[in-house]
């Protein structure tokens, strides 16, 4: 992180404490989130089966934006590195949109699983009140994330770890179950359910496009990564492992997860079957099935909370030394983290719990409100992925020289980099098509314009000063 130059000698600077591992589990804990493991059929129901290569697609519209990452990245590890690179490649208001972006997705991500913390804290301790649990989960994630970098990057590699142990677990069972009957009187379940109810492509293209635009939202925080990259202890090692395994490490997870769902569940009945991760544990025997995958979306609900905080103040930090926000949000503690941007984050979460709480008191769907604001985080969460995309392709025209020696190139530019904005473009095309979307994203756009038209303000203002 590059400080003032006139004090970069003395001040205090973020420090690089990050493994490889450390970052490829923060990147793994920001990506895999509770919705996988609850079994939501948001996206099954709108192309069945199919689903599964709307996974497969996106992953690898992802791994395109990674690899574009990765190559910048390897030139300069910066914290928030995408956000300067929407500045120095795009404009300054691309920097500042990606900046401000993040810091809504992850604050609004923090809010949602905080509640849903004291929902799963609920099913131990029934009469446990929601503002006590979510209280205590924010004051113990800002103290981690307050003592030091490698803290927070140790908790959040345990909070990751247990999920992908998880679902290593649950696509194992789920192969013997497929493949031998193991836990169904050793009858092979088959692959039969992968066509035999509808289809493979149940809802036909449109079906499959709507649930593309839903399925891209499971791959948010996948960019942490380019955030991490500042504190990373060797930057261009741990860089080039994160991104070449990141990405096949999460479709792996995501679609071996996946297949496992709708091959031993009908599509269409998965309504019903309420957590898929639990009844397939409870098939072959596992008891206790439900407590076990209780505890690991607690986790996972925390993980997104410890990532969002982590994130947000790191963005709200740049802000401050780009002198955008006060000052005061640049500050280091003698733990070298931004205490300040990270008590502030912590607070807005904090205040949305409470705003959450004070909604869900009032009759006729007050509570949905949350639900439109979390959605809304959708497409500011898809900025960091057009600026990588739009930035690289400028990097390479900007520095020739640096790529002729470069180890770690995007692969197929440009035309890889064309593929994947046309892809996320058309992705948020079907979102505001989708009736189920639509809102949301509306709210996301109005949210970027508001902010475009905020920076307008403030550039006039300090040119006429």
């Amino acid at each position: 992180m590059e400080m003032e130059s006139s004090d970069k000698k003395s001040a205090p600077q973020l420090k690089r404490s990050l493994t490889s591992n450390q970052m490829q589990m923060i990147a793994l804990g920001g990506t895999i989130g509770v919705g996988l493991f609850m079994g939501s059929t948001a996206t099954i129901k709108w192309t069945g089966p199919s689903v599964l290569l709307a996974y497969g697609f996106a992953g690898l519209i992802l791994y395109l934006v990674m690899r574009a990452l990765g190559e910048m990245l390897y030139i300069n590890p910066t914290t928030g590195s995408f956000a300067d690179y929407a500045t120095n490649y795009i404009h300054p208001v691309a920097g500042y949109l990606t900046m401000w972006s993040n810091i809504f997705q992850f604050i609004v991500v923090g809010i949602s699983e905080v509640i849903a913390v004291s929902q799963y804290l609920n099913y131990w301790w029934p009469g446990l009140p929601g503002w006590v649990s979510s209280l205590v989960v924010i004051i113990t994630l800002t103290l981690a994330n307050l003592v030091s970098t490698k803290a927070y990057g140790t908790i959040e590699f345990y909070f990751a770890l247990i999920k992908v142990l998880t679902i290593i677990l649950m696509i194992i069972v789920g192969a013997l179950v497929i493949f031998l009957g193991f836990g169904n009187n050793w009858h092979p379940v088959g692959l039969s359910n992968l066509w035999a109810h509808g289809g493979f492509f149940t809802g036909g293209v449109k079906g499959f496009l709507f649930a593309l635009s839903i399925v891209v939202g499971s791959y948010q925080g996948i960019e942490l990564l380019g955030i991490t990259a500042g504190e990373a202890a060797n930057p261009k090692t741990a860089i080039v492992a994160s991104v070449k395994s990141i990405v096949w490490r999460i479709l792996i997870f995501y679609l071996g997860a996946i297949f496992v769902i709708v091959t031993i569940f009908p599509w269409n009945q998965l309504a019903a079957v309420g957590s898929p991760f639990v009844e397939t544990f409870s098939k072959v025997g596992i008891t206790g099935a439900a407590s076990i995958i209780n505890f690991v979306v607690l986790t996972a609900a925390m993980s997104g909370t410890n990532s969002g905080i982590y994130s947000a103040s790191r963005m709200l930090y740049k802000l401050s030394k780009e002198g955008k926000v006060s000052k005061i949000f640049g500050r280091l503690s003698k733990h070298q983290v931004p205490s300040v941007s990270i008590l502030a984050i912590s607070a807005g979460i904090l205040l949305g719990i409470i705003l959450n709480v004070f909604l869900s008191s009032f009759k006729g769907g007050a509570a949905n409100l949350f639900v439109l604001v979390y959605s809304s985080s959708v497409l500011p969460g898809m900025v960091p992925w057009f600026v990588i995309l739009i930035s690289e392709l400028r990097f390479r025209r900007s520095n020739p020289e640096l790529i002729q020696q470069h180890p770690f190139t995007m692969p197929f530019y440009p035309m890889s980099n064309y593929l994947a904005i046309f892809s996320l473009l058309a992705i948020v095309v079907f979102m505001f098509i989708n009736p189920d979307t639509r809102a949301s994203v509306s709210v996301g756009a109005a949210f970027l314009i508001l902010l475009s038209i905020n920076f307008a303000i403030k550039h006039r203002r300090s040119k006429e000063v």
